[in-house]
């Protein structure tokens, strides 16, 4: 099931319908995810960052961007080249990587992640387990 977030979020914490209020860590990451959650609905688009629609990484290199960080643009760079994290320890806003590195999501709590899945498909919110997680990292900032 898709659960649909409404694109006026506050600034200090997501709402994630039938989840409560997620607050991340920092402003940046809170910033990050308000940000990719305002997306929700945009069509997934190959190569795209944004604003009409995004992948997978594109999503969460805008999301940073507008919270004045800047990331790598693919997932495989962003695994590499951020801070890594282990899974049992993620907290709102890190990034969590699927299929070896091929796939991004944000995390936004309760075992959820906020990814642009694939062509067809839009910004959505799923249940990271059910992609099988392979990594997780942590933005600076």
């Amino acid at each position: 099931m898709v659960r649909r977030v409404p694109a006026c979020l506050s600034a200090s914490t997501t709402s994630v319908s039938g989840s409560g209020s997620v607050t991340a860590s920092s402003a940046s990451a809170q910033a990050a995810v308000n940000f990719a959650m305002a997306q929700i609905g945009k069509p997934y688009k190959y190569g795209a960052s944004g604003p009409d629609g995004y992948d997978c990484s594109g999503l969460v290199m805008a999301a940073y961007a507008s919270a004045g960080v800047s990331i790598p643009r693919t997932s495989e760079a962003q695994q590499s080249g951020l801070t890594s994290v282990s899974l049992s320890d993620l907290q709102v806003g890190d990034l969590v990587f699927f299929y070896g590195g091929s796939h991004v999501g944000m995390y936004i709590g309760n075992g959820q992640v906020v990814h642009a899945p694939t062509e067809g498909d839009v910004v959505k919110i799923s249940d990271m387990n059910s992609m099988g997680p392979t990594g997780a990292a942590r933005v600076a900032g």
